[in-house]
C-alpha cells in the first residue's frame, strides 16, 4: 500500500444498514426453516438476549450466546438463506443508511480501501461486502465440523475491544499507513475503541453517550447524504495522533 493509502473501518449495523443484521436473519432463517415454531424461537432468542443486555449483560457474553443458537444448522444452507435474506432485505428502502453508503462510495473512489467491522458473522457480512466495495470483513467467526455449526465460535467475538484489537492488527499489517489518516465509522458506545484507534471517527447517528466519550469525532447525520463530502476533508482531526506497534 502507498504511503498516502487510508483505511476506512466501518460497522456495520444500524451504521450502514438500518437493521441488526444478526436478528434479522435469525428470524429470516428459522421461519424459511421451521415455520411458525422457527420464528417462535427467533423471537425468544431475541427477548432473552435483550433482557440481558438490558440488565447488564457484557454484550461480548451476549454475542458468544447469540451463536450458541446456530448449532447444528448445515453452514451451507445458512449461507444459502443468508444470500436470499440479502437479495429480499436490500430491495426495501431504507435498508442502507443514505449517509454511511455514500461515504464509504467516496472513500473507495478516492482509493481508500473499506474495511467493515461487525459482531454479526461472514455468511450474512459477504453481500454487504460486495455491494460497497470493502475489500476485509473483521468480524465475528462461528465454528463448523463436517460442514455444520457448532455454536461456538473461532476466536473472540467482534465486539468492543475486540474490534479495537482487530484494527490495531490490520493497521500493523499496513506499515506505510498512518493510522491518522485513516476513518472510522460507528453508532454506539461498544465501537469506541475501534473509533479511537484512527484520527478521522465519525458517529453515525449522534450518540450522545459516545459524542461524550469521543468529542473530537465528527457526527454524520444517517438519514442524509448531502453533506457526506465535507467529512473527507484532508486535513487532521484536533487531538488525532498516528499509533505504531505498542500503542
Amino acid at each position: 500500500m502507498s504511503r498516502s493509502a487510508r483505511l476506512v473501518f466501518s460497522d456495520v449495523d444500524e451504521t450502514l444498514i438500518a437493521v441488526k443484521s444478526m436478528f434479522d436473519f435469525l428470524a429470516y432463517y428459522f421461519c424459511g426453516t421451521r415455520g411458525t415454531r422457527g420464528a417462535r424461537l427467533a423471537a425468544d432468542v431475541r427477548r432473552d438476549l435483550s433482557r440481558r443486555t438490558s440488565a447488564g449483560a457484557p454484550r461480548e457474553a451476549m454475542n458468544r450466546l447469540y451463536y450458541r443458537t446456530w448449532a447444528g444448522e448445515p453452514a451451507a444452507r445458512v449461507a444459502e438463506l443468508a444470500e436470499a435474506w440479502y437479495a429480499e432485505r436490500s430491495r426495501a428502502p431504507g435498508f442502507y443508511l443514505a449517509a454511511t453508503r455514500r461515504a464509504l462510495e467516496l472513500h473507495r473512489d478516492a482509493g481508500d480501501a473499506v474495511i467493515l467491522v461487525s459482531g454479526s458473522f461472514p455468511a450474512v457480512l459477504a453481500p454487504i461486502a460486495a455491494e460497497v466495495g470493502a475489500t476485509r470483513l473483521l468480524c465475528s467467526v462461528p465454528g463448523t465440523h463436517d460442514g455444520v455449526l457448532t455454536g461456538q465460535l473461532v476466536g473472540d467475538p467482534c465486539i468492543g475491544e475486540a474490534k479495537r484489537a482487530a484494527v490495531r492488527d490490520t493497521l500493523r499489517r499496513c506499515p506505510n499507513v498512518d493510522p491518522a489518516r485513516c476513518y472510522a465509522y460507528g453508532d454506539h458506545l461498544s465501537d469506541l475503541p475501534m473509533l479511537a484507534e484512527v484520527g478521522h471517527p465519525v458517529i453515525v447517528g449522534g450518540s450522545a453517550e459516545l459524542t461524550a466519550r469521543l468529542p473530537r469525532a465528527r457526527v454524520l447525520d444517517p438519514h442524509t447524504a448531502l453533506d457526506v463530502r465535507a467529512l473527507l476533508s484532508p486535513g487532521p482531526v484536533a487531538g488525532a495522533a498516528s499509533r505504531r506497534d505498542g500503542a
